[in-house]
């Protein structure tokens, strides 16, 4: 109901319109993020909490989500007898999940930054269950693009204390550490990637924190800055940016190995999911699926993980994860065809490129060519950008025949 222009508002509201109107452009951004999503998995859960037939659903679905690292059923039991009830447990957690299907679960999101996203992956891989054992459909993603127009602002006059000649990696470095949140993240990882003792769970989580809370342009500054292939010291700074020595595993583990720790894991399985979607050419002509700035927030959400990406050198921009394909057996193509969606594959490769360009010209200007003209023949190497890369699926029975029966 509309008020009367003649009755004044309460004085709550004239507060609350007086706040409004003092906040700063761009406050929005302040916002939680659980309250920026669409449909948060954890509001859509609370809701399916206030209908009984939804939160019956939703815990006997639950039930139904073994782990990753379980074997199929068909491995677990033999008999006919067991195979019947098998697929009778099969029928009630494909009807479960019909009955979700008109609440606002099967379409819930996260996002990197929200407070409580375990638990909200928690829930997303429980309402797709095929999903959660590895089966992913590369159209879908448990994590919302919260695209924000907020512009960064750059306070370069700062950088004067610096030799005019210093490298673009140490520049922004500089600004890091200028910047108050920034300078606070870094130390925080640094100190715990540091040391010859050094805990790599700790280190991860220190290093998850710092490119999820880091304003991403800090982010992206810091780990995908320019060099001049000749340049060692600047390609180090870089390369070190996510602390090779510590974030790493100590010894070089076969990559399917990897993989099937990060899938028993939610948030690696998520954010490995993400990257699927977002950096991977749809067609052989290398196609992209989506825009580069995807595709980068996907790559850098990877860093943190079991499935931390890194530079393979201080003298070029090849990036790959610390993995062997030795003793892949019958599975060495697969395993392969892992390692080059990271070191062969063309969109993230030119998405990396167009970034560290647009770096140098922040820093260079018209320039820019002239100060790393090895650097744009190296980006634009055919070699490089013309090796398709046909995006991977994960194998298991049980969620094919789930994937068949939802979705």
């Amino acid at each position: 109901m509309v008020r009367a222009p003649s009755t004044p508002p309460p004085l709550p509201v004239v507060l609350l319109l007086l706040l409004l109107l003092s906040l700063p452009l761009g406050a929005e951004e302040a916002l939680p993020v659980e309250s920026r999503l669409a449909n948060s998995c954890l509001q859509a859960r609370k809701q399916c909490r206030a209908e009984p037939a939804c939160e019956a659903a939703y815990q006997h679905l639950g039930s139904c989500a073994s782990g990753p690292s379980s074997p199929p059923p068909a491995r677990a039991r033999s008999g006919s007898g067991s195979r019947s009830e098998e697929l009778a447990g099969l029928a009630d957690c494909l009807q479960a999940a019909r009955r979700l299907r008109n609440s606002s679960l099967p379409g819930c999101s996260c996002h990197r930054r929200m407070k409580q996203q375990a638990a909200c992956l928690d829930i997303y891989w429980t309402v797709h269950p095929a999903r959660s054992l590895g089966d992913y459909e590369l159209d879908v993603s448990p994590y919302e693009d919260a695209v924000t127009s907020k512009p960064w602002k750059m306070h370069l006059s700062r950088l004067n204390m610096l030799r005019p000649d210093s490298d673009v990696c140490l520049k922004f470095a500089m600004l890091c550490t200028l910047h108050d949140k920034c300078d606070r993240l870094r130390r925080a990882y640094g100190e715990a990637c540091s040391g010859t003792h050094c805990q790599r769970h700790v280190c991860l989580q220190q290093l998850r924190t710092f490119f999820e809370r880091a304003e991403e342009p800090h982010v992206q500054g810091l780990l995908l800055c320019p060099c001049a292939p000749t340049d060692r010291t600047c390609g180090e700074r870089r390369r070190n940016t996510i602390a090779p020595g510590c974030a790493l595993p100590s010894t070089t583990p076969n990559c399917l190995d990897l993989r099937s720790l990060c899938i028993g894991d939610p948030l690696c399985r998520s954010r490995l999911a993400d990257f699927q979607i977002h950096c991977h050419p749809r067609d052989i002509l290398g196609t992209c699926a989506t825009e580069q700035f995807r595709c980068l927030r996907s790559y850098l959400g990877l860093i943190g993980t079991a499935m931390t990406p890194n530079f393979i050198s201080s003298v070029n921009t090849s990036v790959a994860l610390s993995c062997t394909c030795r003793g892949s057996g019958n599975l060495q193509e697969e395993c392969e065809q892992l390692q080059r969606s990271f070191s062969r594959n063309p969109c993230l490769v030119e998405a990396i490129a167009a970034k560290m360009r647009v770096h140098k010209q922040l820093f260079f200007g018209d320039t820019a060519a002239s100060v790393f003209p090895e650097m744009e023949a190296q980006n634009e190497s055919p070699a490089v950008r013309l090796q398709p890369w046909v995006p991977f699926l994960f194998c298991c029975t049980l969620p094919l025949i789930l994937c068949c029966g939802l979705w």
